[in-house]
């Protein structure tokens, strides 16, 4: 049984602001023992459960913030940016039994703690066939095309919320309870450390690779808070403004679709000034 591990850091323990994600700010370098520690309770989890090999997967800003020498030694780190699948990269290659997501958040223009899908704030909104979307449901339709089936999430209350609609059966931790944006009721590492390895040992026997699902086609809308970056959105082949502020895409599959969002994020990350957003 191989497992992978997609690692966000938004949904971690005690993370409640920006300065807590932010690498270089004040509180990044104690938060990363934070999230280094949900990421090898659900590495030891899995374990318990009976999987051979754990792979984690760094998807977090610049994928550089997990602290290697705590991590359980059987576990495997994909660590730098710049990867095919991006958040899931590793689940292309026909050998994952099952993904967990690990210190997610809700999607742009929810309620949750740290809320956003991919950009802080340059983005206020997502939707993937009309259904509003986070950066959980968008890498599930895309883990899905290669039979591969979400048994974890942790994160905020209202992440585990939103996996309801796109993992049911997978088991879901609330590491801490949405009070606003910036503030929530945290657990304490010890106890979300446990909780994260009980369930991860749990979902362990929901990693049965399925026959791939199809879809398609996958139209996403994306929603700024500015209009220019509509307009260099549409640098990107396909992208077609469809309001002031809204710009949409359809692709074939997920795989193309979320390569695209990534191309669009990118460039409207480009065309952001400092003062005037």
């Amino acid at each position: 049984m191989r497992i992978l591990i997609s690692a966000d850091m938004e949904g971690a323990t005690g993370v409640t602001w920006p300065d807590d994600v932010v690498p270089g700010a004040s509180q990044w370098e104690r938060c990363r023992s934070l999230f280094t520690s949900d990421v090898n309770a659900a590495v030891l989890g899995f374990h318990d459960g009976g999987a051979d090999e754990v792979i984690i997967n760094e998807a977090h800003s610049t994928m550089r913030n997990l602290l290697l020498e705590q991590l359980d030694d059987r576990a495997q780190l994909l660590t730098g940016r710049h990867k095919t699948l991006s958040m899931v990269e590793g689940v292309q290659h026909g050998d994952i039994d099952g993904i967990a997501f690990v210190g997610y958040h809700a999607g742009a223009g929810m309620e949750g703690v740290l809320a956003h899908t991919y950009l802080a704030n340059s983005i206020t909104g997502v939707w993937l066939n009309d259904v509003r979307a986070s950066e959980g449901l968008l890498n599930a339709h895309v883990v899905a095309e290669y039979g591969v089936p979400v048994v974890l999430v942790t994160g905020d209350d209202v992440a585990c919320e939103d996996a309801l609609g796109y993992a049911p059966e997978a088991l879901k931790v609330a590491v801490k309870d949405h009070v606003s944006r910036y503030a929530a009721v945290c657990r304490t590492p010890g106890r979300t450390a446990a909780d994260i390895r009980a369930a991860a040992k749990e979902a362990a026997a929901l990693a049965v690779r399925h026959e791939p699902v199809h879809g398609g086609p996958f139209t996403v809308a994306v929603e700024f808070d500015a209009e220019h970056l509509a307009l260099a959105a549409t640098v990107v082949p396909g992208v077609e403004r469809i309001g002031e502020r809204k710009v949409a895409y359809t692709s074939g599959t997920m795989y193309e679709g979320i390569r695209a969002f990534k191309a669009v994020t990118t460039i409207v990350s480009a065309a952001v000034e400092e003062q005037y957003g």
